[in-house]
């Protein structure tokens, strides 16, 4: 059973989603919303159910997607999602696309490969655990794993905002991570290319990076596209902005799949 969104806007676009599928798109984030928060990103697989869900709702709605930070390509080998006939995966905040096979893919900012190696030494000084992620289009620095993960962070923000600078990147932060990235760049850039042609459209993420998304949304119901958010909260480190927005709350990616489950046979039945 549907679950019912908790304000007027998002009843009215889970409502437009229900009433003309064919002219949905309905996006979704990768890591913390489909696939659990793990400590190392190379292990973060889809919660049980994930890909089926994926698959149902691609056969029901116009447009099924992920939007995530992570490279596209990455997204899709580490997610099987290869697996999901006519789904669209968007990679790194809207700059890569995956569809049918096929990756689209610029090359990347100088101002990363100026910063490599400077974060990279910056990381090897930091406390134990700390670890850099390299998304050749951002770095990421992740603190999770260390013994004060919340300290650690706080203690790199500062030396990675003056890279980040000196580079012409910015630093955004998300769940025990910093990533330093090209300005300008962001979900909800993505999310609202995503939505152009269509009639209602539907988000669902769960960190600050997804924010930006949300935006994007509320910005197409003011112009008279109707749609809903969704917030997949676990864990304490969810920042509380996603569940103070969002039109939904579901309690983490088991949620979400079930949530997806829903969408696609209640639009089935």
């Amino acid at each position: 059973m549907l679950p019912d969104p908790r304000t007027a806007a998002g009843r009215l676009g889970l409502a437009a989603v229900l009433a003309d599928p064919a002219r949905a798109a309905i996006a979704i984030d990768y890591d913390g919303t489909l696939a659990p928060i793990v400590s190392r990103p190379e292990d973060a697989r889809p919660a049980a159910g994930a890909i089926e869900a994926l698959t149902a709702l691609a056969l029901a709605v116009g447009r099924c997607a992920v939007v995530s930070g992570r490279g596209a390509q990455d997204a899709v080998a580490l997610g099987g999602l290869d697996a999901v006939p006519g789904l669209l995966v968007v990679g790194h905040y809207g700059l890569e696309s995956w569809f049918g096979g096929q990756l689209d893919s610029p090359p990347p900012e100088p101002g990363v490969d100026a910063a490599r190696q400077r974060v990279a030494e910056l990381v090897r000084a930091a406390p134990e655990g700390v670890h850099l992620e390299d998304k050749r289009h951002s770095l990421v620095v992740h603190t999770r794993p260390a013994a004060d993960p919340a300290a650690a962070l706080t203690a790199l923000t500062e030396p990675l905002q003056l890279i980040a600078r000196a580079c012409g990147l910015e630093v955004v932060p998300g769940r025990m991570v910093l990533e330093l990235r090209p300005p300008g760049i962001d979900k909800g850039l993505a999310v609202g290319r995503l939505a152009e042609g269509w009639g209602a459209v539907g988000y669902i993420g769960d960190d600050l990076g997804d924010l930006p998304a949300y935006d994007a949304v509320e910005q197409l119901r003011a112009d008279g596209v109707p749609g809903f958010t969704a917030a997949s909260v676990s864990g304490a480190d969810t920042p509380p902005e996603l569940a103070e927005r969002a039109d939904l709350v579901l309690a983490g990616p088991a949620a979400v799949v079930a949530f997806l489950r829903a969408l696609a046979e209640t639009i089935g039945a």
